[in-house]
């Protein structure tokens, strides 16, 4: 049960604030279980602590009700000690982390965190002829973050944010509005507010320059979030516990794709995937789009069956598919038109949405005249998932759902709970869930991979992976993709990704294809995209184009059990994939707006190459460690911005001294990985006198591996002891988990001393190589075992 301190007391507040709303006058306040009520002449307000890093604020006006229903918000408030104190002109409602006070005259909300005042609300609730807005104080120096995806710049401070999920076209270095928005800020003084309501509005970042955050919506909640942490790793993690964490996903999922719009036939299908095979470049999975259900772009959406003049053999060519190790994914979206083969069905089971007098709504856009199907009638959902459960049936490994914002949905549009306005923003958001909870009913044991490109705060609770939308196939379009990714890994989607190579126009650029396929190595999702006027694929590009994708997408196999790592990490606690450098220097501004460099999980340094015919580039290397050349091992301390000569088959990636990168042997699909063998290649540097990583390994399929203890947890350590290395190999076991006897190679780069000796599990060996500065050590280790090999360095 709840501990609560009640105290009476007398006290002034020790910051002065500017009043929130003039005419806003203090009534009443009482503690009502976990909840503090307040009542003020307008309204009142509901505030609730989920515990110390989460306060939630509810404003309620007279005559109306609360809404309970979030579609974000999946967390339950804790039973930490509250206390709640009552003053003369102050209320305070603390936890061991975050508090809020309530000025009574000049009534104001303020948010602090640790004693320290984080934000407080300005003119707070207030409604005008077009919207109800919520408004917040800001600082002059705050850099804002969030509103889901856009290219404006790491800071969005100065813009008004429409939200409205819509699909930009070819777009490159500038984007307002794009495919998937979120009302989410996230503050340079390292707290979150989530505005927690769906109905479209907008979120203004100080467009006027008046130090004012403002939410603005249509209709809906008076809801939001303030959330904290002591890090900006503990702050997504904080997030994702309200809305929901990022199941794991297949391992197959990170390997590479072949997909392009599109494949017209089952027999340029199988003969892509011959070609991959016959010039050995790795490939996991084969995307198909609307071919697969019609022979034109237009008139033919909506079929959501097997075009059998273009596929005759569907299933006999997912068995064929599957047995090469490759998995099939088709497209699907919302829309049925009238000319499709599923309109009739549709109409008499009733599952689309209606017009004003009940009739199915239709309307025209680019692909024809078309209806949009209801998720939120229930016999809407159901038709909706016994398409992909149909599919699933057949063979089909993953979903893809095209044009989700929904694409086109006109206002008068009405839907099961709602207008077309109230739903748009979490149209995508639902029909994820609908697929997950599908999958989860009738295929438990499946991971699902659901590819959509639109959704809201929490879509990723549901395994969505969003990629950015339609991006121009040009340099420009390419420069704005890590922005956009390492944004929405802030806002919890982790998987965020690009089309790689890029969508749109017919732009044939090996050097752009090329850098754009090595920045994807070190991207959540390795999947080239494109019309079909120029190939997305390596094997159609020329030789020198293939050789160079080749090498970049066998690093990305050989990257595989860290980059699983990740997946792992994500699901625990939230952590991005991909993450700004300021995450490693908070107090940095000059690092604020800064994403031409950023890290790949905790270790490896990338620095995308955004711009034709460079030589070098500058690089900034992140203080207080050293650095090592990923593939000269050069160490270069930290701190300083370095230019760096650039390379045609790579683009400048370190590693952080001290950090333990597996690798693994590449394979030509990851039906093939075996770990068996494992390369740990270890990072040495005196500066670093003890390290320790953890690596994650599973199934790579089970959806219930965790909760099954279903797998292994591999432990690294490394302590100085003098002229002494001792390096420390331990697990841990699922005991339900089948663990396996290894060879580990640990490979040691950084040694700049001569050795006297080396021992493996207490016994001299002569089993190592040495090159240059590396030493190579093979270590025969069975599970459950603690493997300790020392190494005796010359003084």
């Amino acid at each position: 049960m709840k501990h609560i301190i009640l105290f009476i007391i007398t006290f002034f507040s020790l910051v002065s604030l500017s009043a929130q709303n003039a005419s806003r006058t203090f009534k009443k306040a009482e503690l009502i279980q976990d909840t503090l009520k307040v009542e003020v002449n307008d309204g009142h307000y509901s505030i609730v602590a989920y515990n110390d890093a989460i306060v939630e604020t509810t404003f309620v006006p007279n005559g109306q009700e609360f809404n309970k229903v979030s579609h974000a918000v999946v967390s339950k408030p804790e039973t930490n000690a509250i206390e709640f104190l009552n003053g003369e002109n102050d209320l305070w409602l603390k936890t061991s982390g975050i508090s809020v006070n309530i000025t009574k005259t000049p009534f104001q909300i303020s948010y602090y965190f640790k004693d320290k005042l984080i934000t407080s609300e300005k003119a707070g609730y207030s409604k005008n002829e077009e919207f109800e807005t919520i408004e917040l104080n800001l600082t002059k120096d705050e850099v804002l973050y969030g509103g889901g995806a856009r290219a404006l710049g790491m800071n969005r401070r100065g813009n008004r944010l429409q939200l409205y999920n819509r699909a930009h076209y070819g777009y490159e270095t500038h984007s307002e509005l794009m495919n998937y928005t979120m009302p989410i800020i996230m503050s340079s003084k390292q707290y979150m507010v989530h505005f927690d309501n769906a109905p479209i509005g907008f979120l203004d970042l100080d467009s006027k320059g008046d130090n004012t955050l403002k939410y603005e919506t249509i209709s809906g909640r008076k809801t939001y979030q303030v959330i904290v942490g002591d890090s900006w790793l503990d702050l997504i993690d904080n997030y994702t516990d309200l809305t929901g964490k990022q199941p794991l996903l297949p391992r197959w999922a990170l390997g590479n794709f072949s997909s392009r719009f599109g494949y017209h036939s089952q027999k340029e299908v199988e003969m892509t995937i011959d070609k991959f095979k016959e010039d050995e470049i790795p490939v996991d999975a084969i995307i198909i789009d609307l071919y697969w259900f019609g022979k034109d772009i237009k008139g033919t959406m909506g079929n959501l069956e097997v075009f059998k003049d273009s596929f005759p053999d569907f299933e006999g060519m997912v068995r064929k598919l599957n047995h090469k190790g490759i998995k099939t994914i088709t497209v699907t979206e919302p829309f049925i038109l009238t000319t499709s083969k599923k309109w009739d069905e549709a109409v008499k089971e009733d599952i689309l949405a209606i017009d004003s007098i009940g009739k199915p709504a239709t309307y025209d856009f680019y692909f024809g005249n078309t209806g949009l199907i209801d998720i939120y009638k229930p016999e809407g959902e159901q038709w909706f998932w016994n398409i992909y459960k149909g599919l699933a049936d057949k063979g089909i490994a993953g979903v893809w759902g095209d044009l989700g914002e929904p694409e086109v949905h006109p206002d008068w549009v009405q839907h099961h709970t709602g207008s077309a306005n109230e739903v748009h923003n979490i149209y995508g958001h639902d029909w994820a869930r609908l697929v997950y909870e599908g999958y989860n009913h009738d295929f438990p044991n499946t991971r699902p991979f659901i590819l959509m490109r639109a959704g809201y705060s929490g879509t990723q609770r549901y395994g969505m992976i969003p990629w950015s939308g339609d991006v121009n196939r040009t340099w420009g379009g390419l420069q704005s993709q890590p922005e956009i990714a390492l944004q929405m890994g802030m806002q919890g989607l982790a998987y965020m990704h690009s089309d790689l190579g890029g969508f749109a126009g017919a732009n044939l650029d090996d050097e752009l294809y090329i850098r754009w396929m090595q920045y994807g190595v070190f991207n959540p999702i390795y999947r080239p995209h494109a019309q079909e006027e120029v190939a997305s694929e390596p094997v159609f590009r020329s030789d020198k184009a293939k050789a160079l994708a080749k090498e970049a997408i066998e690093l990305r196999y050989k990257l595989l059990p860290y980059n699983y790592n990740l997946v792992y990490q994500n699901n625990q606690s939230g952590k991005p994939l991909m993450r700004p450098l300021f995450f490693e220097e908070p107090n940095n501004p000059d690092l604020y707006n800064y994403s031409k460099t950023y890290l790949w999980g905790n270790d490896i340094l990338v620095s995308p190459v955004l711009k034709a015919g460079k030589t070098e580039q500058e690089v900034y290397f992140p203080k207080d460690n050293v650095w090592f050349d990923f593939y000269t091992d050069e160490k270069i301390q930290g701190g300083q911005t370095k230019s760096v000569q650039l390379k045609e088959n790579s683009i400048p990636t370190y590693v952080r001294a001290g950090a333990f990168i597996p690798k693994a042997n590449v394979v030509q699909t990851t039906e093939d990985y075996k770990d068996v063998y494992y390369d740990i290649d270890y990072y040495h540097d005196a500066s670093v006198l003890t390290s320790s990583r953890k690596i994650y390994n599973d199934d790579g399929k089970s959806s219930t591996a965790i909760g099954d203890e279903n797998y292994e947890i591999l432990n690294f350590e490394m302590n100085t002891n003098g002229s002494v290395l001792e390096f420390k190999i331990t697990d841990e076991i699922g005991k339900n988990f089948n663990p396996i006897n290894r060879v580990f190679y640990l490979t040691i780069h950084g040694l700049d001393k001569k050795l006297r000796r080396i021992r493996v599990d207490g016994r001299s060996t002569k089993h190592w190589s040495k090159t240059s500065n590396t030493l190579r050590i093979p270590i025969e280790r069975n599970f459950g075992e603690t493997s300790i090999i020392t190494i005796k360095l010359k003084k």
